[in-house]
């Protein structure tokens, strides 16, 4: 049996089925990412009869009333929202949100002669070859007798039949045909998400938090609408809170609401460490409250799913809505989330450059939601927020396959408790074997980009460790003010021995360094530069930054996991073993480092 049906829909009666809210188009009340042009290439395409794609709906299941009856539910476009609002805006004449939620017009206009559009701009609207916006033509009750006149008078010398004929055939693009696939309301997200790929010629990926926001914000009875609100509305202001009183003046209704004064906070923020979008909110979300994780259930459960019965109930639906709502709300509280980041900054990750993983600091977050429910002592709180969160990384658990991590482990959690189900990992990943073989190997790369690399930058910025050579100025100092990135055994001194670019790139060649320092070295061979380190520090001349005492240059060192074998010119290794040696002592910072979180 086929799992959709396929029809042919003009487009007056899915504007008119739209506005009647018989198909409910969740991204309306969010920004409009199209540009003019996309607008005025897709009513050219319309005048032109060129295909313009389909519309793919997902019928809401039907769920069980307390009466015993079953609701009819809507349908909820899930693909060509773009479209639907830029045919909303340029045919019907409405105002969109832009990328900073103020209202805008799109205006679209149509030179009758040259059967051009072109979006519309001040001087369009003083050429009366133009006219400046369709939604004349397109309007309910305009007559193309009046507008053909209207025109022709104001440019007599034109073929009137010409301009006829063809502000009849802009206005009958109302009458075009557009695909509608309605897919049915018994096919789960993954069956909903494979049809979408196929269908879409692009091949575009549509996650389940797409679906998630859809149907929340289809949602009418259980506040659901509000809720998509707050979520998109939270992750706008995260990454630009000035636009806060633009929301506030364009969106009036939930301004007043107690929903949009808990993100009053954000107008004032100046933090960027961790922008979640919104699968991050609802990730976090879902996992904390609902104690699953994968986020196909959650979309089950708003729409009322009883996994038992394997039927739909309202009262799950109902209860579903209230605990995503408070879950919601304590992600987006400004003490949860201050707190939280003001724990991943104790660990030294104080830059957004210092995340590779949001995956990880989404679990971070859920440690800290959860625990803080349980009532564990702040220190309790703020030491494993800070150990899942390097664990995660070290054992790279979110490499594979994320959702099943979140999943298994909140099920675990939930059955042992945090306590011994963290202890059980510990036990498991991070023995004396992993510090000592396998981290090493680890950390044989030549990607700047590695987890393993960021990690020890944070191990460095935790023990407050100076820069290279650097008397005074921090690692912290550099990850903040862009530091430069120096090869130890520099780059043109390894070409010239025959080095490839993976090989005189490894991480373990590197250390963060002043930029001076870093142009003083330049292509210098080690075995030059360290002595004439040495020298400096015995009353020598002062030529690579302001260390010049020997015990200082010898920490220095240290902290920058470089062997202080360097410091004799006789005993300096060729690369090799160089980079060898350097792994394990950059292990052995990690370990540190992680053992005093």
């Amino acid at each position: 049996m086929p799992c959709y049906t396929v029809n042919q829909h003009s487009i007056q009666i899915l504007l008119s089925w739209i506005q009647a809210g018989q198909i409910a188009i969740p991204e309306i009340q969010r920004p409009f990412v199209w540009s003019g042009s996309q607008v005025r290439d897709l009513i050219d395409s319309l005048y032109r009869g060129y295909p313009v794609g389909y519309l793919i709906a997902w019928q809401s299941p039907n769920v069980r009333l307390r009466s015993g009856e079953n609701s009819s539910g809507r349908q909820i476009l899930i693909d060509g929202q773009q479209r639907v609002t830029a045919l909303m805006a340029a045919v019907l004449g409405h105002r969109i949100i832009n990328n900073h939620y103020q209202k805008i017009r799109v205006r679209i206009a149509f030179h009758p002669l040259d059967e051009k559009f072109e979006v519309t701009n001040p001087a369009i609207e003083k050429n009366s070859a133009w006219l400046p916006d369709i939604t004349s033509v397109l309007a309910d009750g305009s007559r193309v007798f009046d507008l053909a006149n209207q025109y022709l008078s104001k440019n007599p010398e034109t073929d009137q039949a010409e301009v006829f004929e063809r502000i009849q055939r802009l206005r009958n693009i109302l009458n075009n045909q557009i695909g509608f696939i309605s897919l049915n309301s018994d096919l789960d997200i993954e069956e909903v998400t494979e049809i979408f790929i196929r269908i879409n010629a692009k091949g575009k990926v549509l996650s389940q938090a797409d679906f998630i926001m859809s149907k929340i914000a289809a949602n009418e009875s259980y506040g659901g609408h509000d809720l998509r609100k707050l979520i998109d509305y939270f992750c706008h202001l995260c990454t630009l809170p000035e636009d806060f009183d633009a929301i506030q003046t364009q969106d009036i209704d939930f301004a007043n609401t107690s929903l949009f004064q808990k993100l009053s906070w954000l107008k004032d923020t100046k933090d960027d460490l961790y922008n979640p979008e919104y699968t991050d909110v609802l990730r976090v979300a879902f996992v904390s409250e609902f104690g699953r994780g994968r986020l196909r259930d959650l979309v089950a459960l708003l729409s009322g799913r009883d996994f038992e019965k394997r039927t739909y109930e309202e009262v799950i639906a109902e209860d579903s809505f209230a605990k995503l709502q408070k879950s919601v709300l304590s992600v987006v509280s400004q003490t949860h989330f201050q707190r939280f980041l003001m724990i991943l900054r104790s660990a030294g990750i104080i830059d957004p450059a210092l995340i590779g993983s949001v995956n990880v600091v989404n679990y971070a977050y859920v440690v800290y939601l959860l625990l803080k429910k349980d009532n564990f002592p702040p220190e309790q709180i703020e030491s494993y927020v800070r150990r899942s969160y390097v664990l995660n990384i070290l054992a790279e658990r979110f490499a594979g396959n994320p959702e099943g991590t979140f999943d298994f482990d909140i099920r675990r959690i939930n059955s042992e408790g945090f306590g011994t189900y963290f202890q059980g990992l510990e036990d498991s990943l991070l023995s004396m074997t992993f510090w000592g073989i396998a981290l090493p190997q680890k950390l044989r790369t030549s990607s700047a980009s590695s987890p393993f690399f960021r990690l020890f930058r944070a191990a460095q910025v935790k023990a407050n460790d100076k820069g290279f050579l650097s008397k005074a100025i921090t690692v912290r100092d550099m990850i903040l003010h862009r530091g430069d990135r120096h090869h130890i055994y520099p780059k043109q001194h390894l070409i010239r021995l025959g080095y490839r670019q993976s090989e005189y790139n490894q991480i373990a060649n590197y250390a963060l360094t002043q930029s001076e320092i870093n142009i003083q070295i330049s292509d210098t061979a080690p075995e030059v530069y360290f002595a004439e380190l040495v020298n400096q520090c015995s009353g020598g001349s002062q030529t690579y930054g302001a260390v010049i005492d020997r015990a200082e240059l010898e920490s220095n060192l240290e902290e920058n996991c470089i062997p202080t074998y360097m410091l004799d010119k006789d005993k300096v290794p060729n690369y090799e073993t160089f980079l060898s040696d350097r792994r394990h002592l950059m292990a052995q910072k990690i370990k540190c480092y992680y053992e005093g979180l």
